[in-house]
């Protein structure tokens, strides 16, 4: 049986001037898919066995080629977004027609000319598409120890859990959202260090050192601007992002971080309209 999205061996049935029709070995020559003329290798004739990719053209005919496709099925692979429309996405990978990437099949909304992880499948009509739905198809860590550094890609964000990453593309991880300290996004790459490996092998996540010592820093900071105001700073983390900035030289979120941080500690209350100091 030829598979659709896999690479099969055929052999040559019949010659046209538009190309040769493939079939396998013993199968039935009406079944024979055609490799067009500009992909026939030199000197082919009727009976030689060719090694083709089989995917569907864009009248969805089954359609053979040499080309190598920066995917197959069942492969996970970063590919690249070409265009969006109201019923999905599609991407290159690497072949005339773009395939496609469904609606319902993507964890964010996606951008033109950014890169994300995807899985290709079949749907129930046989076509060949990608999904951004991971989870169920990423390896348990291998080769890697609690503490040791990472890289990765985020394929997925779930609130109130974190943001799911595929470390090497393939090993499943998290990071807990109580450890995400910037503002990360589906597609991003990133570095940090494996904070634990589970009994199933998914590993907790933690990102790189830099943003977790520069919210350290900024807390320090905070602190002594409120020690400044007497304990009381007359406004809170819901402060417009103008005065914040104009105050304390912070962005909101790098200022909500570090009163986070000091809240944690139980250093200081935060009021209606203000933050205080907690006393000893």
């Amino acid at each position: 049986m030829i598979e659709v999205g896999k690479w099969n061996t055929l052999k040559v049935v019949r010659e046209k001037e538009f190309g040769v029709y493939l079939a396998e070995e013993g199968g039935d020559a009406k079944d024979a898919v055609l490799l067009p003329k500009r992909q026939v290798p030199e000197h082919t004739k009727k009976g030689d066995a060719l090694n083709v990719f089989i995917y569907r053209d864009s009248s969805d005919r089954l359609i053979a080629t040499v080309n190598e496709p920066y995917i197959t099925i069942g492969e996970i692979k970063r590919l690249v977004v070409n265009g969006v429309t109201n019923i999905g996405a599609f991407m290159d990978w690497g072949l005339e027609k773009d395939i496609f990437l469904p609606f319902k099949e993507q964890t964010t909304k996606v951008k033109v000319g950014k890169e994300y992880l995807v899985r290709m499948y079949a749907d129930k009509s046989d076509r060949l598409c990608v999904s951004m739905k991971l989870y169920n198809y990423l390896l348990p860590i291998e080769g890697y120890e609690k503490g040791q550094g990472f890289k990765g890609i985020i394929y997925e964000y779930k609130q109130g859990m974190g943001a799911f990453v595929a470390i090497d593309d393939k090993y499943s991880g998290l990071i807990h959202e109580n450890e995400i300290y910037n503002n990360v996004y589906v597609g991003d790459e990133i570095e940090g260090r494996i904070v634990n490996i589970r009994e199933d092998g998914r590993a907790d996540l933690a990102l790189k050192d830099v943003a977790y010592k520069q919210m350290i820093s900024d807390s320090e900071m905070v602190y002594d601007v409120i020690k400044s105001y007497k304990g009381v700073l007359p406004f809170n983390d819901k402060a417009d992002k103008e005065l914040i900035k104009r105050e304390l030289g912070l962005s909101k979120n790098a200022f909500k971080r570090a009163v986070g941080k000091l809240l944690k500690e139980g250093k200081i209350k935060i009021t209606e309209k203000t933050i205080e100091l907690r006393r000893k």
